[in-house]
C-alpha cells in the first residue's frame, strides 16, 4: 500500500491487509456492516442479542426445538440446553453472513471439568452438524485451564477445533500449542484492567500496555518455534491496543471499535512479523502439569483474571439460563 493510499485508508481496512479481522458480537447487523472473516460470540452477548425484537423468532425457534427434544426433563436441565441451541442458532445466522469460522463456548462451569468438557463440545458440534454445518466452521471456545487444554487436546484429534480462551499468561499459551489447540484467545484488556488497579494510575500507553505486550511475547514465541496454534488477541479497551497488535494472526474487536477503526484514517504500521519473531533468540520452556501449575501460582494477575473470567462467564450462563428458564415456563 502506498504512503497516499495509506492517508486515504481507514485503520480497518490497512489492518485487514495484515490481520484477520474478527467481529466480537451475537449482534447480526454490526457482523454484515464490517465484513469480518470470522466472528465470536459468548454467553453475555448471546444474552444481549436475545433481548433485542429483531431476534425473537431465533429466541422462539431455540425454545420449540428444546421443548420437543427435551420433554419431560427438568426446567432446570431444559435452561440449560436451550442456551445451548440458542448459541448454535445464533451461530448459524452468523455464518450466512461470514465466509469464515465462528467460536461457541462451552459452558464456564465445566472449565475444571475435561471430560464434562468434551461431552458438552461434543453435543455443540453435533447440533452444527446435524443442521447442515461442518465441523471446520466452529471454533469451540474452552478456558484456558490445565483441565481445558487436555480437553482442547482430545477434541482436535477428533477433528474439532478449539478456540482457548480466557488465556492471561505465556504458560497458558505453550501449553494450549503443545496440545495443538486451533486457536488461543488472549486477554489484551484485562490484563491492562489488573494493571491499571494495581499500580493505581488511570491510563497506559499502547506500546506500554501489557495486555499488548503478553500477545507480543506469545506471537513472537509462537512463530519462533513454528508452533500452528494461531494467535487471536481479544478484550481491547481502546484501538491503540489494536494497531499495537497490527500484524498479529487475528483480532477478534467489537463493533464500537471496529466502527472507530473504520472512521480513523492514519498511517497504520505492522508491529509484529513471524520473519522476525523467527530471528529472535528465545529460550524454550518445556510445559508439563507441574511447569503449569508453577508458572500459574507466580503469575498473581493471570491467577486473578482467569478466576475472575471463569466467574463472570458463569454468571452470565446462569443469567441467560434463567431468562430462558422463565420463557420455556410461560
Amino acid at each position: 500500500m502506498s504512503h497516499s493510499e495509506e492517508k486515504s485508508a481507514s485503520l480497518l481496512e490497512q489492518l485487514k491487509t495484515m490481520t484477520i479481522v474478527v467481529a466480537d458480537t451475537g449482534d447480526f447487523h454490526g457482523i454484515a456492516r464490517f465484513t469480518p472473516r470470522d466472528a465470536t460470540t459468548n454467553p453475555s452477548l448471546v444474552a444481549a442479542a436475545a433481548q433485542l425484537p429483531e431476534y425473537t423468532d431465533v429466541v422462539e425457534g431455540a425454545l420449540q426445538l428444546t421443548r420437543r427434544e427435551h420433554a419431560g426433563r427438568s426446567l432446570q436441565e431444559q435452561a440449560t440446553a436451550a442456551l445451548d441451541q440458542l448459541a448454535v442458532e445464533f451461530g448459524l445466522r452468523i455464518l450466512e453472513l461470514i465466509p469464515g469460522r465462528v467460536s461457541t463456548e462451552v459452558d464456564a462451569r465445566l472449565s475444571f471439568d475435561t471430560d464434562a468438557t468434551i461431552a458438552k463440545a461434543r453435543q455443540i458440534i453435533g447440533k452444527y452438524e446435524s443442521r447442515g454445518q461442518h465441523r471446520e466452521r466452529i471454533l469451540i471456545k474452552i478456558a484456558s485451564t490445565w483441565e481445558g487444554i487436555r480437553a482442547a487436546e482430545v477434541l482436535e484429534r477428533e477433528g474439532i477445533r478449539c478456540n482457548l480462551t480466557l488465556l492471561f499468561g505465556l504458560h497458558q499459551a505453550i501449553a494450549c500449542a503443545e496440545a495443538q489447540a486451533t486457536l488461543i484467545s488472549p486477554f489484551v484488556g484485562r490484563i491492562l484492567d489488573w494493571y491499571l488497579k494495581e499500580t493505581g494510575r488511570s491510563s497506559i500507553p499502547a506500546v506500554e500496555d501489557p495486555g499488548v505486550r503478553s500477545v507480543s511475547e506469545i506471537f513472537s514465541y509462537y512463530k519462533h518455534f513454528g508452533y500452528r496454534t494461531e494467535v487471536m488477541g481479544a478484550s481491547f479497551r481502546n484501538i491503540g491496543e489494536i494497531c499495537e497488535l497490527a500484524g498479529c494472526d487475528l483480532l477478534t474487536i467489537a463493533p464500537k471499535l471496529l466502527a472507530e477503526l473504520a472512521e480513523t484514517r492514519a498511517p497504520l504500521v505492522r508491529k509484529l512479523d513471524p520473519e522476525a519473531a523467527r530471528a529472535l533468540t528465545i529460550e524454550r520452556i518445556p510445559m508439563d502439569e507441574a511447569t503449569f501449575r508453577a508458572m500459574h501460582t507466580e503469575n498473581r494477575m493471570a491467577q486473578e483474571k482467569l478466576s475472575q473470567g471463569i466467574a463472570d462467564f458463569a454468571k452470565a450462563q446462569v443469567s441467560v439460563e434463567q431468562l430462558l428458564a422463565n420463557r420455556l415456563a410461560s
